[in-house]
């Protein structure tokens, strides 16, 4: 545990951050297996670009779990060790995909993507000029979940534009 670095910390406690991070960490693995398991099931129009978009999502939030869980240790604390304890303190919790359509696998990821830009929008509250390591990551982190709806939801859009001049046409 670093002993200056969490002497900046102030007017929050340490144990009320760790908390939150460990939250968000059970999320961010739940994500990365979310998106993982949907680019395996997916079906339909353009999959092939929703299965690339969703593994490079798959590889972010794999990404932000390791931020999160470095962090915690740095704070002096300890990363969630079971992966049951993911779906006890998860914010967002899991979906498991009943319809792999593509366009119901993209309004799921979208969903999930909302919950989390809510999640890091309320920690980067709660540490602004508190924690500034953690407000950093986490700025960070939430910029990417902003980015992954903005990629979702107009890949959804296009797709769904699609079928509906399809349909026009039909017609």
């Amino acid at each position: 545990m670093a002993r200056v670095g969490n002497s900046i910390i102030k007017g929050i406690e340490i144990g009320e951050i760790i908390t939150t991070l460990n939250k968000a960490y059970a999320d961010e693995w739940l994500a990365y297996y979310q998106y993982f398991i949907e680019g395996k099931v997916i079906k339909g129009l353009m999959k092939d670009a929703a299965i690339a978009e969703l593994n490079q999502h798959a590889a972010d939030e794999l990404r932000h779990a390791t931020m999160v869980a470095d962090r915690i240790l740095q704070l002096g604390g300890t990363p969630l060790l079971h992966p049951n304890d993911w779906l006890k303190y998860t914010n967002c919790g899991y979906d498991a995909p009943n319809d792999f359509d593509v366009v119901a696998i993209l309004n799921d990821a979208i969903k999930g993507e909302q919950c989390a830009i809510s999640t890091y929008s309320k920690i980067v509250e709660m540490t602004k000029n508190k924690d500034i390591v953690t407000y950093n990551m986490v700025s960070q982190i939430l910029a990417d979940e902003v980015e992954h709806e903005e990629d979702l939801q107009a890949l959804h859009d296009d797709i769904t534009e699609f079928l509906e001049s399809l349909k026009k046409s039909a017609r």
